[in-house]
């Protein structure tokens, strides 16, 4: 039987937060709207460095750093990964959309598509989350290219938005990589 032995912080090859900012991101863009947990905050932040993306756009009551809130999750990424706040999340979708960039709801709604449906053809993209109990206003989904949905196989029909964020992104992130 193998064994296996668990790395040491100076062993796994991390970038420093200045080789961060200069290497190559993938062409995702993630879209806070409302998301009232600042817990859930910071842990999009930290998953947004972990993949590797583009940047995130906070939006309406989405708390913003620094918040010792978010920093709290976080761990640092709230000062590796690019983020800008607005107010109106109708201006950055405009922009996002004026550049290229393709706007994918994550939601559970009728004609969305499963979030392993996704082909390098599909990026840039921007994946737009929204509040934890509402998800994404009726307004935002009228504006979304696509809307993808992570199936769903118990009682439940929603998972937490930083978890839902999580599997999202790595599988988007999974599917530019291998060039699908």
């Amino acid at each position: 039987m193998r064994e296996f032995r668990k790395l040491h912080g100076d062993e796994m090859n991390r970038l420093s937060a200045e080789q961060y900012a200069v290497s190559p991101k993938h062409p995702l863009f993630l879209m806070l709207h409302n998301i009232r947990s600042m817990w859930n905050v910071g842990a999009m932040f930290r998953t947004a460095d972990a993949a590797g993306i583009e940047k995130m756009i906070l939006s309406g009551y989405t708390a913003t750093p620094p918040r010792k809130e978010i920093d709290k999750t976080a761990l640092g990424a709230q000062e590796t990964v690019l983020w800008e706040y607005h107010a109106d999340p109708l201006t950055p979708l405009a922009m996002l959309k004026q550049d290229g960039v393709k706007i994918f709801g994550l939601e559970i709604a009728d004609g969305s598509r499963s979030y392993t449906a996704v082909n390098r053809g599909d990026f840039p993209l921007c994946l737009l989350l929204g509040n934890e109990v509402d998800g994404l206003e009726d307004e935002l989904l009228k504006l979304c290219d696509e809307v993808l949905e992570i199936p769903q196989y118990g009682t439940k029909h929603s998972l937490n938005v930083a978890v839902a964020a999580g599997i999202a992104v790595f599988e988007l992130v999974r599917v530019f990589r291998r060039g699908e």
